[in-house]
């Protein structure tokens, strides 16, 4: 079952809840995500706890739930503009804060003019304003959280009111109160980002019939095969395929790419996407439901619920550091007036004001305020990254492993040669055309059961030329090494020319035409006869180095990343680009090599692995975090614990100064959490500080923690190598 969950204003809100139902009967498999405010949980269906018995224990706790269904999800998107117009003094909160002030006001001014009768104003305003979080701190006490800061304020503000200190007690409440409305205003901006993203995707589309009559209906109500209509100046409402018409769509809000690209019949689109010139017909592809918005807000919910290692050890940490001072505040109330014959209101009053101190709220954000704020300014760099602990260990990394194919190169290889060997003749400058023909002809024959970018390459070069490509048969594939096909009964492989060398005699002349092509740059395929092991020919194919690979290294070196390639391709080819990009490379790796590699520089430092998301998903899986790269595509989202949605290589670079950014914000709130705490600590205990203050010093400690993580919201990436130069 899943719910909405209203009212929490700080991560230890989610403790409280957690901690509540995990007590109930036949409840299990809780999670509550602050960021996104939603509640999933299994219920044993013969269990003595039913769904209501839940609900009706959330709301005791003073929050807010409602179940989560298709027609909630589509109201709360119908009201989410209101809800973002709402002012501040328009919330529950607000209210609280407002009519509490005015009470204030009232207790004020009967103190000047009746100041025999302004105790008890200042009692009933103390009164009234401590009654809510009473009632909410015993429900509290009750479902397990009995050291909540509801509980702790109660004590402090009822206690002051007993010792005969009622404006302070008031003062406490009403402080209280205004940075619970603080806290509530900061945490709504923080879940401001995924909102963002969801009003991405319009809320209506423009649907085609049979006839070509057009209709306006829901986008949520899109179907598979529906054909909709987007006009120039419209967002796509839904993923799916141009089937008629052609223009450029700015792919922004999904890749974070300014640039329109240029988009004709059969090509991709997504939904969010802005149609820039012409119109289009395109047949919808996928639902609302599992579009790539949809995915990647689901993504970002997951990450943002997801813990960062920093994270746990903080809760961990709050769990004894609560308790130690409360019994701090117990003995500063008892050992004073017994070991040193102090007076017992004035140490009962520093005790009650340390109470006020033990809130971890401050403690417990510091993290997930921070983490939250990068994943959500992640996400809108085109940056999909997937959990806590991915951000975090990103930032620790001080090796990051390329792959080289459609990594730092463009992945779109193209055929730049085709040479033909016959016994007759090995070698010439120039073959007939014919011979070359017939030969490529056969490549492409055995790459067409193969989905490797190469062979797509070859088949696309072959049906340009309209060369007519022989049927194959009984073709298989020896993972990094070969594809192998029978062709007119003939038993042919194509593989690199270090596997060819192993399967055939290749001579010095083929050789030194090998490496000729090689020292260009070139990847070389090479076709031989498994039966007679004779060559017979070979294609040189090149792929281009993406525009910013050399800038994106070049950042990466110069913020202290090592950065080396890993590839498959010969060593010839490898070391052309390498000494391009000025990088270290290790060439000539099948997959099992590259997972040596890895494992054995994990051994040393923190391993990131860089690759197309597909045929690199071992190595993704081995490194300690995984980047695919990839366009918006599926495959880049779902695999590995980064996509760059880009597929930029400077993006690394960002990634990298995006988590050093956010854990040196988490740094900075624990040091604001524990060193506001404890220096009101020293100064309440020498009766320096009181009640007030240490109000402050909890919702104080809080919003700043809170406003320092929103900070992150305005990160503008890596500093550019002109920068770094100055």
């Amino acid at each position: 079952m899943q719910y909405r969950i209203e009212g929490m204003d700080c991560a230890s809100c989610v403790g409280k809840i957690e901690t509540a139902l995990a007590r109930m009967p036949g409840v299990s498999d809780v999670k509550l995500n602050f960021a996104t405010e939603k509640l999933a949980f299994t219920l044993a269906p013969d269990g003595a706890t039913q769904f209501s018995d839940v609900e009706k224990t959330i709301k005791r706790l003073g929050f807010g739930i409602s179940a989560i269904t298709d027609e909630s999800i589509a109201a709360n998107s119908d009201n989410q503009s209101a809800t973002e117009q709402q002012r501040w003094w328009q919330s529950r909160k607000g209210k609280q804060v407002v009519g509490l002030g005015l009470l204030m006001g009232v207790a004020y001014a009967l103190s000047l003019l009746f100041p025999d009768y302004g105790m008890w104003a200042f009692a009933v305003a103390v009164i009234v304003g401590v009654f809510p979080f009473a009632r909410k701190a015993f429900a509290l006490a009750m479902t397990g959280t009995p050291f909540s800061i509801e509980m702790l304020m109660s004590v402090a503000a009822l206690g002051a009111l007993i010792i005969g200190e009622p404006e302070e007690a008031a003062a406490v409440v009403f402080l209280f109160s205004v940075g619970e409305l603080l806290e509530s205003v900061a945490a709504d901006r923080a879940r401001a980002g995924i909102r963002a993203l969801a009003s991405l995707v319009p809320k209506n589309a423009i649907l085609l019939d049979a006839q070509g009559g057009q209709r306006d209906v829901p986008a949520a109500s899109l179907q598979v095969n529906d054909m909709v209509l987007v006009r120039p100046g419209d967002k796509v409402s839904a993923d799916g395929v141009i089937v008629q018409g052609n223009s450029s769509l700015d792919d922004s809000p999904i890749t974070g790419e300014s640039i329109p690209v240029a988009k004709t019949v059969g090509d991709d689109v997504f939904a969010g996407s802005i149609n820039m010139e012409g119109a289009l017909q395109v047949r919808v592809e996928k639902t609302a439901a599992d579009n790539t918005i949809a995915r990647i807000i689901e993504l970002v919910e997951q990450a943002q619920a997801s813990k960062a290692p920093t994270a746990r050890f903080i809760e961990k940490f709050s769990r004894y550091y609560t308790p130690a001072v409360m019994a701090i505040a117990a003995l500063v109330i008892i050992i004073p007036p017994l070991a040193m014959d102090g007076e017992w209101a004035t140490w009962l009053y520093r005790g009650l004001a340390l109470l006020l101190i033990a809130c971890p709220c401050a403690l417990v954000l510091s993290t997930p305020a921070a983490i939250a704020s990068g994943l959500a300014v992640g996400a809108r760099r085109g940056l999909l990254i997937k959990g806590g602990s991915a951000l975090e260990i990103i930032g620790r990394v001080n090796t990051i492993a390329f792959d080289k194919t459609g990594t730092l190169t463009e992945g779109k290889p193209r055929v730049t040669d085709v040479v033909a060997f016959t016994q007759e003749q090995i070698i010439k400058e120039r073959m007939d055309s014919q011979g070359e023909d017939a030969i490529l002809a056969l490549f492409a024959s055995v790459e067409s059961a193969s989905s490797h970018p190469l062979a797509k390459a070859i088949i696309d070069h072959a049906k340009a030329a309209n060369i007519l490509i022989p049927v194959a048969s009984k073709a298989y594939a020896t993972a990094g090494k070969a594809v192998h096909a029978t062709v007119a009964e003939r038993a042919l492989a194509i593989g690199s020319p270090v596997y060819a060398a192993n399967e055939t005699s290749i001579t010095p002349k083929q050789n030194t035409q090998i490496e000729a092509l090689q020292n260009e740059g070139k990847t070389v395929s090479v076709l031989f006869d498994e039966q007679s092991r004779e060559v017979l020919g070979l294609v040189a194919l090149r792929d281009e180095l993406r525009d910013d690979a050399q800038e994106g290294i070049a950042q990466l070196k110069a913020m202290g990343v090592r950065a080396i390639m890993l590839t498959g391709d010969n060593r010839l080819t490898a070391q052309a680009l390498a000494s391009h990009l000025d990088i270290e490379w290790k060439a000539e790796l099948l997959p099992e090599d590259k997972l040596r590699l890895l494992n054995e520089m994990k051994d040393k430092a923190k391993i990131a692995m860089i690759g197309d998301g597909i045929n690199d998903a071992p190595a993704l899986a081995t490194a300690d975090v995984g980047i695919a790269m990839g366009g918006g595509t599926d495959v880049a989202i779902e695999t590995a614990d980064v996509a760059l949605l880009k597929s930029h290589v400077t993006d690394v670079a960002h990634l990298v100064a995006l988590s050093r950014a956010t854990l040196s914000n988490i740094h900075q709130n624990v040091i604001f959490a524990l060193g506001l705490k404890g220096i009101f600590l020293i100064t309440t205990v020498l009766g320096i500080t009181g009640l007030w203050i240490a109000v402050l010093a909890d919702t104080g400690a809080t919003v700043l923690v809170t406003l320092n993580a929103l900070r992150l919201l305005r990160f503008k990436g890596a500093p550019s190598l002109d920068d770094q130069k100055e």
